[in-house]
């Protein structure tokens, strides 16, 4: 077969793979149980623990931060695998071996080679009138077994939703890390920070066995008071070392640079200094700094520190598509997936700082059943105009009543409606084009379904 034909083969095979995980309840739909996962993994041989893991939870910046988790690992020569979600082009992404997607053969032989034991636990859960495997259930056993199969030194897992009742959370985490808690996903989780912040710090547990293990260290970004007394609360009560940022380390200076930044950071072990982040924004700047002291919290009983140079090394490769992604120029088209007034305010935050854009253009889609009000408060200074769309996905918000959500925020006239995402991006370039402006600039923000559309259309067909 030639390299074109098997290419196309892989693809088919991965197709058939994804159309299977989508029959099965979807992200939204969410069980509250960690037996069933828990289940999947013990018959696969305990898979959960093949590797020592580092966990994240937190509402945003966990993708970014784990990616700077792998980068630091990785760079110190050990195999690392990450599980993130959700994915932009292709489910393979959500799961990386060697700091990239795993390959689509080892993805789709996995995953058949474990449907027989998947199988085993739906008649399971079907016999007991329970409700089979969710989709990201059955993606969070699938990561644990490619991880196993590679195999890696550490898993590094982001939390999908919450933490005390995720199906990562079947895995006990080495050291636990805290980005960020804001408000979402509250029909979940909660209507207030505390009550997300204490569901969030159960993936502070350990083991519901015998199996001895030993209490975590939770490293734990910059919170709002609210949040912090809580995840404080929690790891006093669960006798675990906390190691919180302002109190136990710190982002010292950060300048702009070229394609990103420089950056200091007192961490526990040592100072380093003039490292350079190719990401925008001061919220990247402290993700890093997080990210740093939970390389350092899972490598201090090695033999080999971390050095300075090994954390330089890895910070400079990091990437993060999607988030103030610079995808585009003349027009400048920044793609970011803020969709809460907490990632939006960054958003608006790094828009000031990194692009100086003299006319924006917002171009927004978002999803229904997200805080539309919340995020145009947030960005509304921002846009000179808004162009709304509408999203290719279930749960898209209708243009029609974005663009009445919008109008509430920003004069009438600087708000276009438009039928999808496409005919958004050419009316946007049409609008950076004619403004007379020496530096337009569009911003595509609302979800990642809008970022990963966007990127398509502009010709990233490439998360890396």
């Amino acid at each position: 077969m030639s390299a074109v034909g098997s290419e196309e083969n892989s693809q088919l095979e991965l197709a058939r793979v994804y159309a299977e995980l989508l029959a099965r309840a979807g992200e939204t739909q969410v069980e509250v149980r960690l037996d069933a996962t828990r289940r999947a993994c013990e018959l696969l041989g305990d898979i959960h623990r093949a590797a020592p893991v580092i966990m994240l939870t937190g509402t945003n910046g966990k993708t970014s931060t784990g990616r700077m988790i792998e980068a630091i690992i990785s760079a110190h020569d050990l195999r690392v695998g990450l599980f993130t979600s959700p994915h932009l082009h292709s489910v393979t992404e959500r799961v990386r071996v060697d700091a990239a997607p795993v390959a689509v053969e080892d993805f789709v032989r996995i995953h058949d080679e474990i449907r027989p034991y998947l199988e085993i636990v739906d008649a399971e859960l079907a016999a007991a009138g329970r409700n089979r495997l969710t989709f990201f259930e059955v993606l969070t056993v699938l990561a644990f077994a490619v991880f196993a199969d590679a195999p890696v030194d550490v898993f590094v897992a982001e939390v999908g939703m919450g933490g005390e009742w995720d199906s990562t959370n079947v895995a006990d985490a080495e050291v636990c890390v805290f980005t960020r808690v804001g408000l979402d996903h509250q029909k979940f989780l909660g209507d207030t920070l505390a009550e997300i912040a204490k569901t969030k710090a159960g993936i502070l547990n350990r083991s519901i066995d015998d199996t001895p293990a030993p209490h975590p260290v939770a490293v734990i970004g910059l919170q709002d008071e609210e949040a912090m007394e809580v995840l404080d609360a929690q790891t006093v009560e669960r006798g675990v070392t906390a190691l919180v940022e302002d109190r136990s380390f710190r982002l010292l200076d950060r300048r702009p640079a070229v394609d990103g930044q420089l950056i200091a950071v007192q961490a526990v072990r040592d100072v380093y200094s003039d490292l350079f982040l190719p990401l925008h924004g001061a919220h990247q700047a402290h993700n890093a700094a997080v990210a740093l002291v939970a390389a350092e919290a899972f490598l201090s009983a090695e033999d080999k520190p971390l050095s300075a140079d090994t954390v330089a090394e890895g910070l400079s490769h990091v990437r993060s598509p999607g988030r103030a992604e610079l995808v585009r120029t003349g027009p400048a088209v920044v793609v970011d997936g803020a969709h809460n007034p907490d990632a939006a305010r960054v958003l608006a935050e790094t828009i000031a700082e990194a692009f100086d854009f003299d006319y924006t253009v917002i171009v927004l889609a978002m999803l229904a059943d997200k805080d539309v009000h919340g995020v145009l408060e947030e960005l509304h200074r921002s846009a000179d105009a808004f162009v709304v769309s509408e999203v290719m996905a279930d749960r898209a918000l209708s243009a029609e009543k974005l663009a009445a959500a919008a109008r509430e925020w920003i004069d009438e006239d600087s708000v276009i409606e438009t039928p999808d995402l496409n005919a958004a991006l050419m009316k946007a370039i049409d609008l950076a084009n004619e403004s007379g402006s020496a530096r337009p600039g569009i911003v595509v923000t609302g979800s990642l379904y809008t970022v990963a559309e966007a990127r398509l259309l502009l010709g990233r067909e490439s998360a890396e």
